[in-house]
């Protein structure tokens, strides 16, 4: 009796905020992405096409070193824009010029994976980057060499969640796509196929 209530266990977690479904892009990706890629690049085993691995979200405030409220304002929109809680970010080491001291907070993260990172990119794909004015596409050089890929956005009204009126302050942020590619190549195409539009 035990048993069975280990195997049932799993299931009563899986249900995501989409109703228990998998993720639209996770699903396009196993249907239809695997098949284009091992074609496109002759692989002999679906196990070879690249992957989406993590999807992190990195915000810098260097003005919170004057008001750390505004990092609280930060973590609370970054938490609203991924559903997940933000790590706050401190400074490695002392910068005299800057007045910022070892330890002293800076900045917000998050690090995305499974179901969440999947919904967070199909939201950023298919409505947030959309809604940036004269938007003509990401740039397709911004890939680090080992599959991963960085995007800037210069503030967070990107994203319907963030209403203008509640916001303490306008900060940009980074979005690193990190993907099991091993060249450019490879991860601009998975990328592509799952509709980041590329200048």
């Amino acid at each position: 009796m035990g048993k069975k209530k280990t195997a049932e266990q799993p299931d009563k977690k899986k249900p995501s905020s989409n109703g228990g479904r998998p993720p639209r892009l996770k699903e396009l990706y196993r249907n239809e992405i695997v098949r284009k890629m091992m074609k496109e690049f002759s692989y002999s085993n679906p196990m070879q096409v690249p992957r989406l691995e993590r999807v992190v979200i990195n915000v810098g405030m260097g003005e919170a070193i004057q008001n750390v409220k505004l990092l609280d304002s930060v973590v609370a929109e970054l938490a609203l824009i991924t559903g997940q809680k933000p790590v706050v970010t401190r400074a490695k080491k002392a910068i005299a010029g800057f007045k910022v001291r070892q330890g002293m907070p800076i900045g917000a993260k998050v690090s995305l994976r499974g179901p969440r990172m999947y919904e967070f990119l199909d939201r950023l794909l298919n409505i947030g980057l959309p809604r940036i004015r004269d938007f003509r596409g990401v740039s397709p050089k911004a890939f680090d060499g080992r599959g991963n890929f960085t995007l800037g956005l210069k503030e967070q009204l990107t994203f319907p969640e963030i209403k203008y009126d509640d916001v303490a302050s306008i900060h940009g942020m980074d979005i690193t796509i990190v993907t099991s590619a091993q060249r450019n190549d490879e991860a601009k195409s998975l990328l592509a196929h799952l509709g980041m539009p590329f200048r």
